[in-house]
């Protein structure tokens, strides 16, 4: 069966899925997104992530396109119609369709919908984790409300390009001050030679991961502890494990940084059993 996508009340084939040219979202990136992992096909960090979207449509004065029940129901119809168990669900919702002015439409118009999902190989991706990745750095160059998750992507996908080409996995921002920042589509963290995590504090200009989050919980129930202060590239490589969260990635461990090992240069225990306790939290909770 071929992918199924919903566009502004109704479901389409993938092939036949198309949005108006003056979408605000295709013209001027006006619009956010979120990305939920899917177990069993279930919604993972559900909450969270509608949380983060109703904030990041509040920032940017866009109105929800329904009720969070609605858009519940769609969301698994999206998951249903596309029989995905494992997998990404996305949703973007922008400002709408208006003739093309930077100001905002008035009277305001309609938000656009946009969802789709898409299959996981589990075992591949599990694969991947067994073995890690590396990462590349690159110096900070995204504006200054990353907090909101608006699909204004270009420096990330830069970022990405950059890290595909020097045979990486991931890009790590690196601010004025030498300290990470995130990843190009995660977020960082290390864990110390004494075993104490470390990732960036949200007050930084970094997006609040719902991963992130649900991990905070998952550290605290394992009994380890966290700091939440930045690091800089030189103690991610003096660390004895990094590894990056987020939607897509889950808990992956970071093996070696600029081509600089990791610790050993290997995967670590602690971030391979974040990895297992964060997927058991995921899977009991989705929704």
């Amino acid at each position: 069966m071929g992918r199924i996508a919903y566009v502004n009340g109704r479901f389409v084939p993938h092939r036949d899925a198309y949005v108006h040219i003056e979408d605000r979202g295709y013209q001027l990136a006006d619009a956010v997104y979120e990305v939920w992992a899917l177990f069993d096909g279930k919604l993972a960090d559900a909450e969270g992530h509608f949380v983060r979207l109703e904030r990041s449509l509040s920032e940017l004065s866009i109105a929800m396109p329904m009720s969070r029940a609605a858009l519940t129901v769609v969301l698994r119809e999206a998951v249903r119609r596309n029989r995905v168990r494992d997998g990404l669900l996305y949703l973007q919702v922008s400002r709408g369709v208006a003739p093309r002015d930077h100001a905002f439409p008035n009277p305001p118009v309609r938000p656009a919908v946009v969802i789709t999902a898409k299959a996981l190989d589990r075992t591949a991706v599990e694969a991947k984790a067994a073995k890690g990745i590396t990462v590349v750095t690159t110096p900070e160059n995204r504006w200054g409300r990353c907090d909101i998750k608006t699909v204004g992507l270009l420096p990330n996908a830069m970022a990405k390009q950059k890290a595909r080409e020097a045979g990486a996995g991931e890009a790590w921002f690196v601010d004025e001050l030498g300290f990470v920042t995130e990843g190009a589509s995660s977020n960082a963290w290390i864990v110390g030679q004494d075993g104490r995590l470390r990732t960036r504090d949200t007050n930084a200009n970094i997006l609040r991961g719902v991963t992130r989050l649900t991990l905070m919980d998952v550290i605290r129930d394992a009994g380890l502890e966290v700091d939440e202060r930045p690091f800089t590239p030189e103690e991610a490589t003096q660390a004895s494990e990094a590894f990056i969260t987020g939607a897509g990635s889950l808990v992956l461990p970071v093996i070696a940084v600029d081509g600089k090992p990791v610790g050993k240069g290997g995967v670590g225990p602690v971030a391979m059993r974040l990895r297992r306790l964060y997927i058991e939290r995921a899977r009991a909770t989705a929704i």
